[in-house]
C-alpha cells in the first residue's frame, strides 16, 4: 500500500496549474479566462497545505490558504461584474473583440 506524499500534493498542484495557463491561453470566453485563474489558485492552495503539513510550517499554510480563498472570492465577485459590464458595452465576452476603451 502506497502512501500519500508530498510528491503527489504537488503532482495535482502542477497538473492543476497547467489546466488553468492552458485555458488561460486558448479560451477567448472571458468566464472561461477566469474559470483558469481560479485553477491556478487553487493549485497555489494545495502547494501550501501540502508543505504545511510536509514541512512542518504548522498554521502558516492553512492560514494562506485562507487568505487566497478569500481572495478569489473577492476576484470572482469583482471580475464577474467587470464582465457584465464589458457584455453590456460591447454585446459581447469574446476577449478578442474587446480591443478599445470607452472614454
Amino acid at each position: 500500500m502506497t502512501q500519500i506524499g508530498l510528491n503527489h500534493f504537488l503532482f495535482v498542484s502542477v497538473v492543476l496549474f497547467c489546466l488553468g495557463i492552458f485555458g488561460i491561453i486558448t479560451r477567448k470566453n472571458a468566464v472561461m479566462v477566469l474559470m483558469g485563474i481560479e485553477l491556478i489558485l487553487n493549485s497555489a492552495n494545495i502547494n501550501f497545505i501540502a508543505f504545511a503539513k510536509y514541512g512542518n510550517f504548522g498554521y502558516q499554510g492553512q492560514m494562506m490558504a485562507l487568505f487566497v480563498i478569500i481572495l478569489a472570492a473577492a476576484e470572482a465577485a469583482i471580475a464577474l461584474a467587470i464582465v457584465l459590464n464589458i457584455y453590456k458595452t460591447f454585446s459581447t465576452v469574446n476577449v478578442d473583440e474587446i480591443d478599445t476603451l470607452k472614454d
